[in-house]
């Protein structure tokens, strides 16, 4: 199996989430908007479900946006591990080069 990801994949990712979280919120206000006019139309479970919905809607619109901002956090720290991790295997690489003796391993008598 092979894993190939660009060295930007996951800031680019990151930003894009960030810019999800933003839409939620504003989706979540337009849904209480739209659904404004059945306010009134509603009985039983079906008002109380809506009317707690509205009540607690920031509450909501805070707790989704305070998951999406813990994920865009998780997706930072990947991206500092995987630059790191790059960075690292690079030096590792120059530094075994550095001292390979690459003179032994020809076969040929010069």
């Amino acid at each position: 199996m092979k894993f190939d990801m660009g060295s930007t994949t996951l800031s680019d990712l990151g930003k894009s989430t960030v810019g999800s979280s933003d839409d939620l919120g504003t989706l979540i206000k337009l849904l209480i908007q739209a659904a404004q006019p059945l306010e009134g139309k509603f009985n039983g479970a079906g008002k109380a479900a809506f009317d707690t919905f509205k009540a607690h809607a920031d509450e909501i619109t805070n707790e989704l946006n305070g998951s999406l901002g813990a994920i865009v956090g998780g997706q930072s720290g990947m991206d500092t591990a995987f630059g790191s991790g790059d960075v690292e295997l690079g030096d590792n690489a120059h530094h075994n080069m550095g001292a390979a003796n690459f003179d032994a391993a020809r076969f040929g008598a010069r």
